[in-house]
């Protein structure tokens, strides 16, 4: 779509939601999210969590996240999330973190962070190889993670920090 015609369309909804006393919220900004792995095939680490990885050498990690910028203002942020994988599943759950030397509550059995025990606006559930999906949450200052929560994900270092000032 020509830049004309976009602002045209976009000016057009903002005034028709006006007129129908409709509140349109753009976010912010944008980050770009990119869910990656080394393939179903590579055998993962263990001690990438959060707390876990500190003295760990984290290009070690099999599975990540890779962000478009890991510090943004406080406001409505949207979250552009592709799973780049061939052939593994992956999620993005956002969570706020008090510190990030203490280890997010883990659950050891089944190889996952115990999401009820962290305090997180949302998630971009399980997609598929090649899929994408879209969070926006409004954030305050702070720490958040991003993280994958499928089981042994985590611990393979599929998370990253996100600072908000």
């Amino acid at each position: 779509m020509h830049k004309k015609l976009k602002k045209l369309a976009i000016g057009t909804a903002a005034v028709a939601g006006l007129l129908l006393g409709t509140h349109f919220a753009w976010a912010d900004e944008t980050i770009t999210v990119e869910l990656w792995d080394s393939g179903a095939e590579t055998e993962m680490p263990t001690d990438m969590g959060l707390a876990m990885a500190h003295g760990n050498d984290m290009s070690n990690a099999t599975m990540g996240i890779r962000v478009s910028t890991d510090t943004v203002a406080a406001g409505q942020i949207t979250f552009d999330v592709t799973n780049v994988s061939t052939d593994t599943i992956h999620e993005m759950v956002l969570a706020h973190i008090d510190d990030v030397t203490k280890p997010l509550p883990f659950n050891a059995e089944e190889n996952e962070v115990d999401e009820e025990a962290v305090e997180g606006p949302g998630e971009v559930s399980e997609l598929d190889p090649g899929e994408s999906g879209s969070l926006t949450v409004n954030l305050d200052a702070g720490t958040y993670i991003l993280y994958c929560n499928l089981p042994g994900h985590y611990a393979a270092g599929m998370w990253t920090l996100l600072t908000v000032k």
